[in-house]
């Protein structure tokens, strides 16, 4: 009898008795294991990858107003001319954060969040690069834009209505960015005469677009740098 009370208490405390059939012992363990699995992808999510929405028409063709992208956030570390890129456009593209947000416990909150995923959103933006540290960037009256001397072939770009000429050199450290919709983008051409001189920091590259999932018809990956760094482009 008192083996008998000593299997129905280790039966009750999870441990299996003789008589537990594999099904039940699916049925304990499915709950612990779904927090595991949604750990995981939390994890995955936040550390790897991230999908956000595009918000507006500065990427078109390419990219189109409520595409879902994915965006590949190891590949931050080693952004290259042509990528196209999700970053935080915050100090450069939009305002500054003030002294209560830039410090203390809300910017440790906000690390944190960024780096799990938890994003606002609402400073980011998705360019493509043109240029990196060091690179002469210049755009002529006809729209066509050239690289340390060397004309970009960009199929993916309209160039129609592309603005102003401009001839900058990218510091150390940043990007030059623009939208493929080059007449309706608000983009490092916008922010010349801002801090920084339109240049985005490497630092806020939050990754790599690497792929679209919605809509499910132009489901797949985006060129990796069409033009940028291909042989028999022209000189000017």
């Amino acid at each position: 009898m008192t083996e008998h009370l000593a299997s129905q208490h280790a039966s009750d405390d999870g441990v299996d008795s003789p008589e537990a059939t594999p099904s039940s012992r699916v049925r304990r363990r499915w709950p612990v294991l779904l927090l595991a699995f949604l750990a995981v992808v939390t994890l995955t999510r936040g550390l790897l990858v991230e999908t956000f929405s595009v918000p507006s028409a500065s990427m078109s063709p390419t990219l189109r107003t409520g595409d879902r992208i994915v965006v590949w956030k190891p590949a931050a570390d080693d952004i290259r001319r042509g990528d196209v890129v999700v970053f935080d456009g915050t100090g450069t593209f939009g305002p500054r954060r003030d002294a209560s947000e830039a410090s203390g416990l809300s910017s440790m909150v906000r690390s944190v969040g960024n780096a799990f995923g938890f994003r606002s959103g609402q400073s980011d933006y998705v360019k493509r690069v043109i240029g990196v540290g060091g690179d002469r960037v210049r755009m002529d009256d006809q729209g066509q834009v050239f690289v340390n001397g060397t004309r970009l072939d960009e199929p993916y770009a309209d160039t129609q209505a592309a603005g102003p000429a401009f001839d900058i050199e990218v510091p150390a450290g940043r990007l030059w960015v623009m939208g493929d919709h080059r007449g309706d983008s608000d983009d490092s051409r916008s922010h010349l005469g801002d801090p920084g001189g339109g240049t985005v920091e490497a630092d806020a590259v939050v990754g790599k677009v690497v792929g679209r999932y919605w809509p499910l018809t132009d489901l797949g990956g985006l060129p990796s740098r069409p033009a940028h760094d291909r042989a028999g482009a022209t000189h000017d």
